[in-house]
């Protein structure tokens, strides 16, 4: 097992974001417009987004297909809480779509995990 370091170099930044108590989660056009909005506050560039309701004040699932990588999204209303991966490389900062999304949805509680993807070292040619 190889530990990474917060100075190594990586392909990308992959953030685990928990919403607890939140709201909004039922509208497809409002999540729509919120994963739209963090595309733009990271520098990404949008190439698609699908947007999936599972029925009346039931959950919703979408994904936000970036240049960079993607945003997705997993609500389940019914416990107030949300499921949200935000990866992405290059110059792009993943880290601007957590106050954002968290205001949005109005949530009481957060934890955000951050994963270091494709770490270059020994596997660097593997990586390219």
């Amino acid at each position: 097992m190889r530990l990474v370091s917060q100075q190594a170099s990586v392909k990308g930044k992959h953030l685990l974001i928990n919403l607890y108590e939140a709201k909004h989660l039922t509208s497809c056009t409002y999540i729509e417009e919120q994963l739209e909005r963090v595309v733009r506050l990271c520098g990404a560039t949008l190439l698609d987004i699908n947007i999936h309701s599972f029925g009346e004040n039931q959950g919703v699932t979408g994904v936000a297909m970036l240049a960079e990588s993607h945003i997705s999204i997993h609500t389940w209303p019914e416990n107030g809480f949300a499921a949200i991966d935000v990866f992405m490389c290059g110059d792009c900062d993943p880290e601007n779509a957590v106050a954002p999304l968290e205001a949005a949805f109005e949530a009481k509680r957060i934890e955000v995990t951050c994963i270091h993807r494709g770490t270059v070292g020994n596997s660097e040619k593997a990586l390219k």
